[in-house]
């Protein structure tokens, strides 16, 4: 009896020795290995977003150049450089929501994605200023006359549509895959300008203020006008279920030209890659 409770003693002891080197299996290394690859994110995949923002845009001197073109070889303009006076019309800002879509490939090397994408977002940002200044000649011009001069400038710009074109870089953290990126921003805006200048003149500062003002004006729109600028940012996308994603981001486009613009929006999409 003792024997036989003895034979069964060391058979249960060398079970539990195999059953204690039973996790180090080549077989289940290689489950717990292929349980933490990473998320695969490689491929072409589109989406639709939504978005809020701000767009500040600087409307100093922005009719610098029409105002020299409406005074060409006049005297004020000679004389008093009017069209490089500081009218001062500063800056505006305008908050807006948008709503566009979004297609792009990724490349996947481990933890490690870079790919190439298209953005795109309608909105509406709309701004507008207007100054004026007046100024009467310490002098006789060069026509022997004093000068008083008063000088009007309005601008507004109406920004509808805004796409980028970006390259990004992420890392993939589980589902989370955080990325930066980087690109050129192009936009289509509408563009008004008008110009307003009146001159009085006379052998005197009296009498040039006293006469009746000659007026001259400009205006111009342009609808569709092309921007032309860069734009960055960061977010993130999470993998909910099979090639169907969420997304985050924080986009930060300028637009430069006569009418100086930076735009900010922070937005919020859903993806699916192919």
């Amino acid at each position: 009896m003792r024997r036989i409770v003895l034979a069964m003693m060391l058979a249960a002891v060398a079970q539990g020795a195999q059953a204690a080197d039973f996790p180090d299996l080549p077989v289940l290394r290689g489950s717990l290995r292929d349980g933490l690859r990473p998320a695969r994110w490689q491929g072409f995949y589109v989406g639709g977003q939504v978005g809020y923002g701000a767009a500040d845009m600087n409307f100093t001197g922005s009719n610098s150049a029409m105002t020299a073109r409406l005074l060409a070889n006049t005297v004020i303009e000679n004389d008093m450089q009017v069209s490089g006076w500081p009218l001062f019309m500063g800056r505006t800002s305008e908050r807006q929501t948008g709503y566009g879509g979004f297609a792009g490939y990724n490349g996947q090397w481990g933890d490690v994605v870079l790919g190439l994408e298209a953005n795109y977002l309608h909105a509406n940002f709309n701004g507008n200023s207007t100054a004026s200044a007046s100024r009467i000649s310490g002098a006789t011009l060069s026509d022997g006359q004093f000068h008083a001069v008063t000088a009007s400038s309005t601008a507004a710009m109406q920004i509808t549509d805004m796409g980028t074109i970006r390259g990004r870089a992420g890392y993939v953290y589980g589902s989370f895959m955080p990325y930066l990126f980087g690109g050129f921003a192009l936009g289509s805006a509408n563009i008004s300008k008008s110009v307003t200048v009146s001159d009085q003149w006379g052998p005197t500062q009296v009498d040039a203020l006293a006469a009746v003002p000659v007026t001259l004006t400009a205006s111009e729109t342009k609808n569709n006008q092309l921007l032309i600028g860069y734009s960055a940012g960061a977010g993130v996308d999470v993998l909910l279920a099979g090639g169907l994603f969420a997304r985050a981001e924080y986009e930060y486009v300028r637009f430069t030209g006569s009418i100086d613009t930076n735009i900010s929006t922070v937005r919020g999409g859903l993806g699916y890659r192919f």
